[in-house]
């Protein structure tokens, strides 16, 4: 038995310090003891959660417009859209941002919010970037499927991570009804669940299989030989994951001897089914990180909320301690408490608080959320 205290360090949720103390404690016949472990805060991950709130509101708000059949919303009905307390935040950002919002009414017309013609007219390329979204996102749904032990999931855990993935709201009938070849929807026990219609093996590569492929390392591998791992633990190999420690982590010998040692372990592949292998097993557990990662790198931000990963626990059979195998390899995901919720980011996918490569949705959104006049606060990243 086991749980975890994070012990803040001063008012702010991570402390003043760059670190963040966790206790693990075991339960055992003699007592607890816990034992404590620095965990490092890395502030341009923090930041890159910070800085997708407002721009995360200015869209809300503006797929609500939209949704009207005058293309406007009248101020009084915000509230019924987004509750009383949020209600506020969005008056403050219709008045911050005159150059998205116009807001007409008087002489006894209720005044009423519409996007000005220049926001009107960004908005407008949204078709395209969801129509160039489409085939992304059925390659991702087949990948997410296929890691799955049945190839099968319940579609209220994609529904969970619909907006993670880019999935449109509709997606059950605008998507999944429109290619019947690769999905299908069926009722187990009074449970709806997707279900993957025939096994494509060009899709059971992993995106780090892909980096390896595209930037040439395979290719290297075999020309250099022996390779040795280098002090911040990276390793040019088959079967290495990308390593990025914070600046205050100061790896000793032996911890980077236990690195260069799973770094060079073979593992089975994610997309072969988890009821092949014992969960004790190393390489099992090597293939739990990479299916993690696998999972992560198929949302548009690579990052999940705690929840949403936990979501999938009995689907790809992935360990009780989720949370501390995540910890452990600190080196690969990192955890944020900032936001509401608690969310895990694939570190290589990022260059400081920037998302490295962005898909056309999430150029689409920048582009959009630039009308602010802030264009240099939405990081930007190479589309893919």
């Amino acid at each position: 038995m086991f749980w975890l205290q994070r012990q803040c360090l001063g008012s702010h949720p991570f402390g003043k310090s760059s670190y963040m103390r966790v206790s693990i404690m075991h339960k055992t016949g003699g007592g607890s003891r816990p034992k404590k472990k620095i965990y490092s805060r890395v502030h341009e991950l923090d930041r890159a959660i910070d800085l997708q709130k407002k721009p995360s509101l200015i869209l809300q708000l503006k797929s609500i417009i939209q949704a009207q059949k005058t293309q406007s919303l009248l101020l009084r009905d915000l509230e019924k859209e987004v509750g009383f307390v949020q209600k506020w935040n969005f008056m403050a950002a219709i008045e911050k941002y005159p150059t998205i919002f116009h807001v007409d009414g008087g002489n006894g017309t209720p005044p009423a919010v519409t996007l000005t013609n220049k926001a009107q007219k960004i908005a407008a390329e949204e078709i395209n970037a969801r129509q160039l979204m489409e085939p992304i996102l059925v390659k991702n749904l087949r990948k997410l499927l296929m890691l799955s032990i049945d190839c099968r999931l319940p579609l209220e855990t994609v529904e969970f991570i619909r907006s993670a993935m880019g999935l449109p709201c509709d997606f059950k009938t605008s998507m999944i009804a429109r290619y019947p070849e690769y999905f299908s929807v069926k009722d187990v026990n009074g449970r709806g669940y997707l279900w993957l219609e025939n096994w494509d093996s060009t899709l059971a590569v992993t995106a780090r299989e892909e980096r390896l492929a595209r930037e040439g390392i395979l290719d290297s591998i075999e020309q250099a030989g022996k390779v040795r791992i280098s002090k911040d633990g990276n390793f040019l190999g088959r079967f290495a994951f990308q390593l990025s420690f914070p600046a205050g982590f100061r790896p000793n010998k032996s911890y980077l001897e236990e690195v260069q040692k799973w770094q060079k372990m073979e593992f089975p592949s994610p997309f072969l089914s988890a009821r092949r292998f014992e969960s004790a097993d190393p390489k099992a557990r090597k293939r739990i990180v990479a299916v993690l990662h696998e999972l992560l790198s198929l949302t548009m931000e690579k990052r999940m909320t705690t929840a949403q990963l936990e979501a999938f626990h009995s689907e790809y059979r992935l360990p009780a301690r989720l949370l501390l195998c995540l910890i452990k390899h600190h080196g690969i995901f990192y955890i944020t408490n900032k936001g509401a919720k608690s969310t895990v980011l694939l570190k290589e996918a990022y260059d400081g608080s920037n998302l490295i490569d962005k898909c056309p949705l999430l150029v689409f959104q920048d582009k959009f959320a630039a009308l602010t006049g802030r264009r240099d606060t939405y990081g930007v990243g190479m589309p893919s």
